[in-house]
């Protein structure tokens, strides 16, 4: 596990990794009061926060914002499968801190997540959804940026300032998708296959039955509740695993190219190009 911490204005900014191949346990607590937001790039993660006697779960955190509230009583724990890489940004403030903000952003945490400035426990939950599109390229992009010293410095500024935005805009303007718990889970199911299957992926018809859920309502609820169309979801996987092995050298590009699924090397180039803005041979550069 590899732990980051920065101080930006009035927010302390952890950035976190880890990678084995065997389960990997990792905790961490807090030293005060804490309003925050977590986001996880990658992995299949179980978070637990303990505190007082009790926990609150969750399991498959890959693509999620959970926004929070703890204190030091808490112990955040994270169980990490084998070879599924832990990536995962909390953007921290004190409480204390809120009315501090500039450009009266402060109010932006009073108004929509008021349950977390007057809590009620050790650990209040506050909304938690999977991240938009344009917020998982942000954070894939915070992971696998090549900037340096001060740059570095002010790409991570920018990068979180523009998080932050995004993940305030999605719940001011969060409706209740109206989809019901247990069809939500079957979509849960879902992008769990797709995950674990990236080279050889089941057809649409296929996710469906496997699932019990019709293809029209696989596409239309899976688009509603992840932010993009199935296939959109399956490429972003491919392209990010392959990225993730060429970046730690754990596969040469035409190896990468077949683990996630491609038998052509120039369609899978062209298909990261596009992704990412620069060639997998350019990575190791």
């Amino acid at each position: 596990m590899t732990r980051d911490i920065l101080d930006i204005n009035d927010f302390t900014i952890l950035i976190e990794e880890a990678n084995s191949d065997e389960v990997t346990i990792d905790s961490c607590s807090f030293d005060e009061p804490l309003i925050a937001v977590a986001l996880y790039g990658s992995g299949n993660v179980h978070l637990s926060m303990q505190y007082s006697g009790k926990k609150d779960d969750y399991e498959n955190t890959k693509g999620l914002a959970l926004s929070f509230y703890a204190d030091e009583h808490v112990q955040c724990v994270h169980t990490v499968s084998a070879n599924k890489p832990l990536q995962c940004i909390v953007i921290a403030t004190s409480p204390r801190n809120l009315q501090k903000l500039p450009n009266n952003e402060g109010e932006l945490f009073t108004d929509l997540l008021e349950q977390l400035v007057k809590p009620s426990d050790h650990y209040v939950e506050g909304p938690r959804f999977f991240m938009t599109p344009e917020m998982q390229h942000i954070v894939d992009g915070i992971f696998n940026n090549r900037y340096e010293g001060k740059a570095k410095m002010m790409f991570f500024r920018s990068q979180i300032t523009a998080l932050l935005s995004h993940f305030f805009w999605q719940l001011s303007t969060l409706k209740d998708e109206g989809i019901k718990k247990d069809e939500r889970q079957k979509l849960y199911e879902a992008k769990e296959i797709l995950s674990n299957n990236l080279d050889t992926p089941p057809s649409l018809n296929e996710l469906s039955k496997i699932i019990g859920l019709n293809t029209f309502k696989l596409k239309k609820d899976f688009k509603e509740l992840f932010g993009v169309p199935v296939f959109k979801y399956l490429q972003n996987e491919r392209m990010n695993r392959a990225h993730q092995l060429i970046r730690s050298n754990e596969a040469t590009v035409q190896e990468a190219a077949w683990h996630v699924g491609y038998d052509s090397l120039s369609s899978f180039s062209n298909a990261f190009t596009k992704k990412f803005g620069f060639r997998p041979s350019e990575i190791r550069q």
